[in-house]
């Protein structure tokens, strides 16, 4: 690491801060341009500890920037990792206030539960498979908290991956009953479709994103326990939103989930 203890702290409270105030900031490596990924991972880490001593309930984990449309949309090449809290997920069909977010994006997501501990190092596909109960539709909202979305992906892991909101529903699948790489994706925004993928976007195989996930945990010192919802990463790109629209994403098999922004 680079960064001293001191400084993670301040930039965990910083970045914490414009997540719960709805403010922007420039990305943070334009002040420490020398920080590591296990300082961004650090600083995640303190942004959690924070959620949880003050009650917040650790639901799951994310997996972002796992399609090859994604990497391109935002320039890079590695996938990155985040968490999730209760406060982040809405019910399903409910409004979000858009005025409690900076610059949202909506993602189509492959949402996988747990019945079994998954820990890496050495975790795959079928590994992931095994340990799932069920999956299921999920739209993540993500609302980066770097000034007119420019950010470099140590900046982006530090800000939690740009984590912010989640809603899951349609219909909860085995997945030991689906073909998770053909599944059809369509993402609607006021009734047009507006992207297209199917599951194999995602680095070949939906679950091939949980176990780099898996094996990113283990290699820290951690693991994805039983029960947790892990978002496998947007399907395709990102679509910006705004009040008045109204999101729908339908996937093949699984059924559709929405959400309204106001």
């Amino acid at each position: 690491m680079k960064l001293d203890q001191n400084s993670v702290l301040r930039l965990a409270e910083h970045l914490e801060n414009c997540e719960l105030q709805a403010r922007d900031t420039v990305k943070i490596t334009d002040e420490y341009p020398d920080m590591d990924w296990d300082d961004a991972y650090a600083i995640q880490d303190e942004i959690r500890r924070r959620k949880l001593q003050r009650g917040a309930r650790l639901v799951g984990f994310k997996a972002g920037l796992t399609s090859h449309a994604k990497m391109k949309q935002m320039g890079v090449s590695s996938p990155v990792f985040g968490f999730l809290v209760d406060s982040f997920a809405v019910s399903e069909g409910s409004e979000l206030a858009v005025k409690e977010l900076i610059h949202p994006k909506v993602e189509p997501e492959i949402v996988f539960v747990t019945k079994a501990p998954l820990r890496g190092p050495g975790c795959h596909v079928g590994t992931v498979l095994a340990a799932t109960d069920f999956v299921m539709p999920g739209i993540e909202v993500i609302d980066s908290r770097y000034r007119d979305f420019k950010f470099d992906l140590k900046s982006v892991i530090a800000d939690n991956t740009s984590a912010s909101r989640f809603v899951v529903g349609g219909r909860a699948k085995p997945a030991a009953d689906l073909d998770l790489r053909t599944l059809g994706v369509v993402l609607e925004r006021n009734g047009e479709p507006v992207a297209f993928a199917a599951g194999a976007a995602v680095l070949g195989h939906p679950a091939a994103a949980v176990a780099m996930l898996a094996n990113h945990l283990g290699a820290r010192g951690e693991e994805i326990p039983a029960g947790s919802i892990i978002l496998s990463g947007g399907i395709t790109e990102a679509v910006a939103v705004k009040a008045g629209d109204n999101v729908k994403l339908q996937i093949q098999d699984l059924g559709s989930v929405s959400l309204r922004f106001n």
